[in-house]
């Protein structure tokens, strides 16, 4: 056997000893099958989860699986008096999507997760897997970029320019390190480690132009504004705070 062979057996060997020592399980009810995966795992601005989750609640879907973890950080989220699953999978017939949404940080699990992923990608017939994902930018543009295996005439047919440079990380670089899984991307700019809901209005756009959805993204850029003016208001209350307590201060020295 050869020294290229032997390193990959062993490296191949040291990765499936590494993801067997995570407790996570692929549970799924029902199994559709030619479909299209959409994930979007927490990252930058947590534009995946805004996204997956503003999709979930426009779209008529219903629950067909959940991945569980007992490796994960132990978040239990509260909507609507209901205990949301942090890795919760629906299913759209009228486009027969798979959405994926993932409400946890998956740090130290990436190739766990993307094991399960290849698996559930397996049992429905999968015909791609879509990942969301944010790219950090120094400046306030929010540009949209592709990355495919093998639909680039698709995105350029809707004005969706390559990303040529850039360092991806997390469960979106794992999935694109699996040479056999049917993968593109699509990533928007931003500048915030805030929820930015203006970005993941960007990938509602980019994902309805691409796969012909009927979703208006429009809502989403109401919530950025509010959501804007919040903080513009706490800011605002911080710095009055700061600036009455140095007075304070002055007044006390004086």
């Amino acid at each position: 056997m050869s020294l290229h062979r032997t390193r990959k057996k062993v490296i191949k060997t040291f990765i499936n000893f590494k993801i067997s020592q995570f407790n996570m399980e692929l549970k799924l009810t029902k199994k559709p099958k030619n479909v299209t995966i959409i994930e979007g795992f927490p990252g930058i601005g947590l534009v995946g989860p805004i996204t997956t989750e503003y999709l979930r609640e426009h779209l008529q879907v219903e629950k067909i699986g959940s991945i569980v973890s007992e490796d994960s950080m132990p978040i239990a989220i509260i909507h609507n008096s209901k205990v949301i699953e942090p890795f919760g999978i629906f299913y759209n017939k009228k486009y027969n999507l798979v959405i994926l949404q993932a409400l946890n940080p998956v740090q130290k699990l990436e190739w766990k997760v993307t094991h399960l992923l290849s698996k559930l990608a397996k049992e429905l017939s999968a015909k791609e897997i879509v990942s969301l994902e944010g790219v950090a930018s120094p400046v306030k543009q929010q540009n949209v970029f592709y990355y495919s295996k093998k639909n680039h005439k698709k995105f350029e047919s809707i004005n969706i320019q390559p990303l040529k440079d850039g360092i991806i990380m997390g469960v979106t670089a794992s999935l694109l390190l699996k040479e056999k899984l049917p993968m593109s991307c699509i990533f928007v700019e931003t500048h915030s480690q805030l929820p930015d809901s203006r970005g993941a209005a960007k990938l509602i756009e980019a994902l309805d132009k691409y796969l012909g959805l009927d979703v208006d993204y429009k809502p989403l850029l109401k919530k950025a504004e509010e959501f804007e003016k919040k903080i513009k208001n706490i800011v605002e209350q911080s710095q009055q705070v700061s600036k009455e307590q140095d007075k304070k201060n002055l007044d006390y020295l004086g």
